[in-house]
């Protein structure tokens, strides 16, 4: 998968990421966060399972079974995907979805910083506006421009820290174990039982809820994560983190569309700004680094030019 095929299937993660905002929306009217995560997470597993029992018979028979180590990976994954999910959750119940939808893309210029702090990887100079422009694009079209910090956006504001780990680890790790849906259902499992373990100790959990969001629950599991995340192991392989991060933040952009046509929300001047900046930030952080690419192999090619 070259990188450019790579950024196209995350951006269709995005799309259906920001499909799935209705979906969670709906959802939470009849039960907690913590049991609709759960719940979804162990359906996306199921989903992926019989793709990973195929991987798990093709890595023996190439007799390059998983070690304890990678085990422990992808379990750290798992928590980090807890982490993110139901801290978002949980901030979204105490304050509005506009200051969500900011914070949570704070994310987007945490992963080149975490990458260099943490990996020394040197982003393209590319990604730093880019970064910028998409927290901006998101400031734009959340229509936060009276942003207060209360106690739910902190918790949303904490969620950017593991998802934005998340995102940097998640391609490194599913690249090393050459497992990409091991890694996807792993992780998934291990969210949904930890999420499920803590909505039976602190929420009420009732059978008519869970039949009352089955839709919600059904739609994002299978697809939000089922597929979605999924792609994201898989993409992610192939694709520069930071750029990843860049990418998937569309889904603030595509959420908007989808609430605009299934929910009749309109957008403002500013929001519609917020949309092009996102956008002119995505093919950014694409084009950039592909025309420097281009250029370097034209001159190796004809060096007397």
């Amino acid at each position: 998968m070259t990188r450019i095929q790579a950024n196209l299937l995350l951006t269709l993660v995005a799309l259906i990421w920001g499909s799935a905002f209705v979906a969670q929306q709906q959802g939470m009217a009849d039960v907690g966060p913590l049991l609709f995560t759960g719940v979804r997470f162990l359906i996306g597993a199921a989903v992926v399972l019989p793709l990973a029992m195929a991987e798990w018979r093709r890595l023996g028979r190439e007799r390059r079974p998983l070690t304890r180590a990678d085990g422990w990976h992808i379990a750290g994954l798992g928590g980090l995907m807890t982490l993110g999910a139901v801290m978002q959750q949980v901030g979204i119940q105490h304050t509005s979805v506009t200051n969500a939808g900011f914070l949570t893309a704070v994310y987007v210029p945490l992963v080149p910083v975490l990458a260099w702090l943490l990996l020394r990887q040197v982003a393209h100079w590319s990604v730093w506006p880019a970064a910028g422009g998409c927290l901006v694009g998101a400031f734009l079209l959340s229509g936060a421009h009276e942003l207060r910090i209360g106690l739910g956006d902190l918790w949303v504001l904490g969620s950017a820290v593991p998802w934005a780990v998340h995102v940097l680890m998640v391609g490194r790790w599913a690249d090393r174990m050459g497992a990409p849906f091991l890694v996807a259902c792993g992780q998934f499992a291990v969210c949904g039982v930890l999420s499920l373990a803590a909505a039976f100790a602190t929420e009420p959990v009732r059978w008519a809820g869970l039949q009352a969001a089955a839709g919600p629950i059904l739609y994002t599991g299978v697809l939000s994560v089922g597929i979605a995340f999924t792609a994201q192991v898989v993409a992610q392989r192939y694709a520069q983190a930071a750029d990843a991060a860049i990418i998937l933040s569309s889904e603030t952009l595509f959420a908007a569309a989808f609430g605009a046509v299934l929910l009749g929300e309109r957008l403002d001047t500013a929001g519609l700004a917020g949309c092009g900046l996102m956008l002119a930030c995505i093919l950014l952080v694409q084009l950039v680094p592909l025309a420097g690419t281009l250029r370097r192999r034209r001159i190796l090619t004809n060096p007397s030019n």
